[in-house]
């Protein structure tokens, strides 16, 4: 059996830097970056990526700019917002076979209308009443922890995928999936993201838009698996309407735009699938992310420890006790700012725009990499190291909101944000309560961002009750 570490004095303990990719030197070609990118976007990045400003490179037939400070970042996703606002080819060509013209891909009117029907029904105003639903799902995983015995092995990000999936599933669609249904979608996610092409070569070299994309049959088969689900669900809506229980598909079936019309049932499939997406896959790499990096911090941990120990005692918190917890958000944002969920934030320049006075031309990519930027050593002391006293330091070195971007930020921000952060607290708070998890030994984990940032595939760990 491995025994968690014991607990030190944070006093006596350096700061953990946890793993990243190799940090090119000397940058290798265009074509071999190309083939790097296609399996981890994380490891094309060079040394003098961290600290620039604004950078610049052809690539093939588009021209990439990379904003890595405040000023620029807020340039280019705020002031310029109207010509910025389009994703990238490569992420609508990776995620509409799933998402369709959903609110995470679309964009002008499309996004405009959409996003006034789908931001207030999951907006921060809404997760009070969301909360105890969260709290019944953790303290049912919990339990199952408890049931497996001390030292069992688990691979955290799995659970954590099922928790959040559960957690979606009961808050957001308004009623309990069974086991399979969760499993079904998190493993079509999973398949998904392993298979779905990370570069697109057809837009890189200056082909249309409107040429078709191949899509493996496996690709197929993962949408064909998580649409079944939102069907059900849609389909389901009538008997929990007779049951007197309000959800987000009720919500989007029930929407009327400005001339009065109903959302298609195709858009509230897609707009299901962004909110699942959005609302389970992101929240669990952060909480994965967390376990690991708590196993290796032992003073954070004890601090962590201490806090819900005296915050909570043994009662079941209720979402009052979030902001009481200030070290465990703190731990969520530390994570966050060193594994972004979505990692490369790109769009699309639909005409010619200035950002710090450099002409950016029509159809070349505009990027924000939260990867680089949280990094950045201007920005951040000690950038690589997992520090979360950095958030609850008011002397602490850290940039504006357009420095620290996990959930993006401009008019493009994640509605869902206040939602994902008490999702990840209150999971946190309540099984570190109970539970230490130590990593495997001999385990290798090394972050790969395909459409999101993963520490790999899984991530075995064992379970260790704490003591009452």
């Amino acid at each position: 059996m491995t025994a968690p570490i014991a607990p030190v004095s944070p006093a006596l303990e350096d700061p953990f830097v946890p793993p990243y990719p190799f940090r090119h030197e000397k940058m290798p070609p265009v074509w071999k970056l190309i083939g790097i990118a296609r399996k981890n976007f994380l490891a094309i990045w060079g040394h003098a990526d961290f600290k620039g400003r604004l950078r610049s490179q052809k690539v093939l037939a588009r021209e990439i700019v990379v904003c890595n400070r405040p000023d620029v970042v807020r340039e280019a996703f705020q002031v310029n917002h109207a010509a910025l606002q389009r994703k990238s080819p490569q992420m609508r060509h990776a995620l509409e076979p799933l998402l369709g013209d959903g609110l995470f891909i679309s964009d002008t009117q499309t996004w405009a209308d959409r996003r006034k029907v789908v931001a207030p029904i999951i907006h921060g105003t809404r997760v009070p009443g969301f909360a105890p639903i969260m709290v019944e799902t953790i303290e049912e995983k919990r339990s199952e922890w408890t049931r497996k015995g001390a030292g069992a092995q688990i691979d955290a990000l799995a659970e954590m995928a099922h928790l959040t999936a559960e957690i979606i599933c009961r808050t957001i669609f308004g009623r309990t999936l069974g086991r399979n249904y969760a499993a079904e979608v998190v493993e079509g996610f999973s398949d998904y993201q392993r298979r779905i092409d990370q570069v697109d070569l057809m837009s890189m070299i200056g082909l249309p838009e409107w040429l078709p994309r191949y899509q493996s049959r496996a690709v197929r088969l993962s949408v064909k698996r998580i649409m079944s689900v939102m069907d059900e669900i849609i389909d389901s809506y009538a008997a929990q309407k007779a049951g007197g229980e309000a959800s987000v598909i009720g919500g989007l079936l029930e929407a009327r735009d400005d001339d009065g019309q109903p959302l298609s049932r195709e858009a509230i499939r897609n707009e299901a699938a962004v909110i699942f997406m959005a609302g389970h896959e992101t929240t669990a790499n952060t909480l994965a992310w967390t376990w690991y990096l708590l196993s290796q911090s032992p003073g954070v941990r004890q601090k962590l420890h201490a806090e819900v120990d005296a915050v909570l005692g043994d009662r079941t918190p209720d979402f009052k006790d979030v902001a009481k917890l200030p070290y465990c958000k703190a731990i969520i944002e530390e994570t966050l700012r060193l594994y972004p969920p979505v990692p490369i934030l790109a769009r699309e320049a639909m005409e010619d725009v200035q950002i710090s006075h450099k002409p950016i031309a029509k159809g070349s990519l505009v990027m924000v990499v939260p990867w680089l930027m949280h990094r950045n050593p201007e920005l951040w002391d000690n950038a690589d190291a997992f520090i979360p006293e950095r958030f609850i330091d008011p002397d602490a070195k850290k940039p504006n909101k357009y420095g620290y971007v996990p959930f993006s930020i401009g008019p493009r921000i994640c509605a869902g944000l206040q939602f994902g952060m008490t999702e990840a607290i209150l999971s946190l708070a309540i099984l570190a309560r109970h539970f230490d998890l130590a990593l495997q030994p001999g385990t290798d984990v090394q972050p790969v961002a395909r459409l999101t940032l993963r520490p790999g595939d899984d991530l075995p760990m064992s379970l260790h009750p704490r003591a009452a």
